[in-house]
């Protein structure tokens, strides 16, 4: 019964987010971005540079967005454009991509250093959701996904995974657009009409609105709760596990 997970009887799949879902690392690629373009700032502007603010700056221009796009829109907001670059880009190099790959390396240094961490409440869910028998989906931008589920012993839970080395691989276009979403329904062979979507990034909401998806929930870590709803969210609840239990 999906109602005992708080869905519409109609749901078949649900497609979860990684980081700020199922992991706690939003706060750390937060603190990756700040750290990196804080740096970028500080060379290119002086001491008297406006810092990325790792909450404002964070959910509106990279949360849940490919790096790549999320180094183009934000240094957009700053009327800032580099030269494209390539993936292969070193870390140093003064491109979109090479200020990407600098912030990976930050992130993965903080991973290696702190450990990842999983929302407990979101595994009891991914848990009773698959007892249930609905199939799940891992979607991610993150290129890093994989490494991330197996270091907390979550990748048995899902049946499909598109991250960011699937959306390459395919040519999908990244949050805000559905694809990746729409992708994950395709692969679990459920219509996206039949499909929940689980995200605490606004890009995300977008997605799951733009994707037509029969249900969109959004996860609140950071008090965004009217945001999530004006952003296309049906429910916002700040753990998973609120969920359980509730009738629709």
């Amino acid at each position: 019964m999906t109602t005992e997970l708080g869905l519409p009887e109609t749901i078949q799949a649900c497609l979860f987010d990684l980081d700020g879902v199922v992991t706690r690392t939003a706060v750390v690629h937060a603190a990756a971005w700040k750290e990196m373009f804080d740096a970028f700032l500080r060379e290119r502007e002086g001491p008297g540079f406006r810092p990325f603010d790792p909450v404002a700056d964070y959910d509106e221009y990279v949360d849940g967005r490919p790096r790549a796009d999320g180094v183009r829109t934000f240094l957009e907001s700053r009327g800032i454009r580099l030269p494209e670059g390539g993936p292969g880009d070193p870390p140093d190099a003064e491109t979109v991509h090479g200020l990407g790959n600098r912030k990976n390396d930050l992130l993965l240094e903080k991973i290696r250093t702190d450990g990842v961490e999983a929302y407990d409440g979101t595994l009891r869910y991914l848990r009773a959701v698959r007892a249930r028998g609905l199939r799940t989906a891992i979607v991610s931008s993150s290129a890093n996904c994989r490494d991330v589920l197996r270091a907390i012993d979550a990748e048995p839970l899902f049946d499909v995974r598109v991250d960011g080395v699937v959306a390459a691989e395919r040519g999908l276009p990244g949050k805000p657009r559905p694809d990746t979403f729409l992708a994950a329904a395709r692969d679990l062979g459920v219509p996206a009409g039949r499909a929940a979507v689980y995200e605490d990034a606004l890009a995300g909401m977008d997605a799951g609105r733009a994707g037509g998806f029969g249900y969109v929930v959004g996860v609140d870590r950071v008090g965004q709760t009217d945001a999530l709803y004006a952003h296309g969210a049906d429910r916002v609840v700040k753990d998973l596990d609120e969920l359980m239990g509730e009738e629709k």
